[in-house]
Parts: C-alpha cells; sequence; structure tokens
C-alpha cells in the first residue's frame, strides 16, 4: 500500500483556479506500483503535482517518472527537430548528455551541471517574439506570458501525456508584474521567473453552448515544421498566437514536407480518466482549422481570430496558476490538459536552472465521444 498522500492546492474565493495538488511522501528514486498508481490518478485528476523538496533526485528517476505514463514512449517530446537552427525552440534548450530525453533550461552561466560545461543559459525573454515590447527601462518590473503553448512537436511526434520540471537553481524572489497589454488592462502579480498554467477543462467550460458545439465537432490543422514556419511571425502581446503579418516561412521553403507527418487534431481533448473535456490548441502553429461540415477555413487571420476568441477567457488573471518555484520543486503536469507558458526577464547574473523532461507520447490524443458531447 503506498504512504503517498495528495493534498489539493487551495486558492482564494475570487480564484478561478481549480486545478493543482502537492504530493507528499513520495520517494521519486523508488517508486512502487502502488507508489505510481496513485500518482497517476491523481495527475489525472488534479493536472498538476508538485512535489516539494527533491533536489536529490536524479535526471534518470525524473525520465522513468515521466515515461511511466507512457512506457512505449523514449524519445523526447520533439525528437530532433529541435536541432534545426531555424526553429524557435532552438535557443532554449541544452541536453543533459547521459539523459538525452531531459533539458536542462534556465538564465545565466553554469560551469558545470550533470556533464554539461560552461553552459550559457538563456531565458526567453518575449522582446524577441512578440510584436510589442515593453521598454527596456521597465523590463526588470513588468513582464509578459512569453507564449502560452503544449509541449509538443505538432509534426510526425504525438504530443507528450506529461511534462517534468525540477527546479534546480532558483534566483532570490522579487515579483513583478505580467501585463496583457491587449487594451483590457488585465495584468497579474506574479513570482519572478513562475511558470504559468491555465486548464483547458476551464477553458472549454467557460464557452458558450454555441462555441462548445463549435469546438466539439472541429478540427486544428499545424503547420509543418511549424516551430520553423512562425521563426519570422510575431506573437500576441498575451502570448496567446500569433500576429498575422505575412511573415511565417513560405512552405515551400521550410525543409522537405513529408504530407503524413502533418497533424490534424481535435480541438478538444478527452481526459483518460474523467472524460472531462479541454480545449486543448497551441496557437502558435495552428494553420487551418476542419469543420464540421467537410469544410476547411484556410484564411490564416480568420483561423488565428477564431482559436483566440475561444481561448482568451481562459487565460484571464484569475484564471491562471503562477507557480511560485522553490529549489527542489518537481512538478508534474498533464501537458494533455493545461497550457503554460514561461514567464519573466531576469538580469544577466540572476541564475536559474531547472530540468525539463517530457516524451512523445506512442499514441494521439483522443477527442470528444458521444458520451462527453
Amino acid at each position: 500500500m503506498s504512504q503517498i498522500t495528495v493534498e489539493p492546492l487551495t486558492f482564494p474565493e475570487t480564484s478561478g483556479v481549480n486545478f493543482g495538488a502537492i504530493v507528499r511522501n513520495a520517494d521519486v528514486e523508488h517508486l512502487t506500483d502502488a507508489d505510481f498508481d496513485v500518482i497517476r490518478d491523481a495527475l489525472f485528476n488534479h493536472q498538476i503535482l508538485v512535489f516539494k523538496d527533491q533536489a536529490g533526485t536524479s535526471p534518470k528517476a525524473q525520465f522513468e517518472l515521466t515515461r511511466r505514463f507512457d512506457p512505449a514512449g523514449t524519445s523526447y517530446g520533439h525528437g530532433k527537430t529541435i536541432d534545426a537552427k531555424r526553429s524557435i525552440l532552438h535557443p532554449d534548450l541544452k541536453t543533459i548528455p547521459h539523459q538525452p530525453q531531459v533539458q536542462v533550461i534556465g538564465n545565466g552561466f553554469v560551469p558545470e551541471y550533470e556533464g554539461l560545461k560552461n553552459a550559457q543559459l538563456k531565458h526567453p525573454h518575449h522582446k524577441t517574439f512578440h510584436v510589442t515590447t515593453i521598454p527596456a527601462e521597465e523590463d526588470l518590473d513588468f513582464t509578459r506570458f512569453y507564449r502560452w503553448h503544449i509541449d509538443a512537436a505538432l509534426y510526425g511526434l504525438a504530443p507528450p501525456i506529461v511534462t517534468t520540471l525540477l527546479a534546480v537553481k532558483v534566483p532570490d524572489g522579487r515579483r513583478q508584474i505580467c501585463r496583457y497589454d491587449d487594451g483590457t488592462g488585465d495584468e497579474l502579480d506574479v513570482p519572478l521567473g513562475t511558470t504559468a498554467f491555465v486548464s483547458g477543462y476551464s477553458m472549454y467550460d467557460l464557452l458558450s453552448d454555441a462555441d462548445k458545439e463549435f469546438a466539439r465537432t472541429t478540427k486544428v490543422e499545424y503547420a509543418p515544421h511549424p516551430y520553423i514556419w512562425i521563426s519570422n511571425a510575431k506573437s500576441r502581446p498575451t502570448g496567446l498566437g500569433m500576429v498575422s503579418q505575412g511573415l511565417e516561412v513560405p512552405l515551400n521553403d521550410l525543409p522537405p514536407i513529408e504530407e503524413d507527418k502533418i497533424q490534424i487534431l481535435p480541438l478538444c481533448w478527452r481526459n483518460p480518466v474523467t472524460g472531462k473535456l479541454a480545449l486543448q490548441v497551441h496557437p502558435s502553429p495552428a494553420r487551418k482549422l476542419h469543420l464540421a461540415d467537410g469544410t476547411v477555413t484556410d484564411d490564416l487571420e480568420k483561423v488565428r481570430e477564431t482559436i483566440y476568441r475561444l481561448q482568451r477567457p481562459g487565460i484571464a488573471p484569475k484564471m491562471v496558476y503562477a507557480h511560485d518555484w522553490k529549489e527542489g520543486d518537481l512538478v508534474l503536469f498533464h501537458n494533455r490538459g493545461l497550457l503554460h507558458s514561461v514567464v519573466g526577464a531576469f538580469a544577466e547574473d540572476e541564475v536559474r536552472l531547472f530540468r525539463q523532461c517530457n516524451i512523445a507520447a506512442s499514441h494521439f490524443p483522443e477527442g470528444p465521444t458521444a458520451v462527453t458531447a
């Protein structure tokens, strides 16, 4: 019998966040089958699990916990596409030599860590990706959601079921104001370098009945080589999808395209335990919408406006869980039920060191069924 206990996170009554739990008494290095049964059930019910004081967890144990959700999966969630120099993901990740499915991310200079030597880590900054930017003189006080996303290649490889993040080194805790800068006046007080999470289930539940019907019966087609395709384009100030300026890389300028790797996925993904539907769309690389009547919307600006209208209520300040990282925090989250975003702007001497792991799944997400519809 497992000794693990699961305690739901608590939030103020005004919060719309209804997910997340803390896991206690878990020995991640030596999880029994009974332990994992508790963790798996908790993950699909709470979507994000926080294991405290896990600084001693090895990269191998992190990988094994991640892979346990899908033992048939073995490769990193983005495969080798991360090596493509034109990919927007390329600068942000470095691989642990002895555990290549685990990546090191963060900010600042790290002389040595797990076989990596003289690693210069760079925290993603919105000024490289957004269509507008916060003035430099306000940069340490204000920030933005960098890019709301699902961890997924969205070309060839199936989206990972879970992602694990381990905080190895966290800078001391000043706070920043995360601005939406979309005319709403929305903003959110956040810890420095937080990871922000929102629920795809809440995002779906907030929709009107008509929009729910649309979301249940529509599929999204992602661009081939999606992170190269958007490499010259710019994001909305909210980090929720792209601005349409015609800056996408033309398809004939992409690496060779294999048609059978292009992904057309449901807008709604079904939770394998609860059966609930999450509005689970990565807005940035979305290229077309396949509607219930068989027609295809390929007007990119219209595709983006439609997805944005559906998703924007779900990232309102009261819907965001901004995790306040402490060294040793191991966070396991349901990548098929949440969207998340990097947040924050660091000074050069503020060192942040994290380990990330996700595994390309052996199967694709399931969409709505007659029961859930």
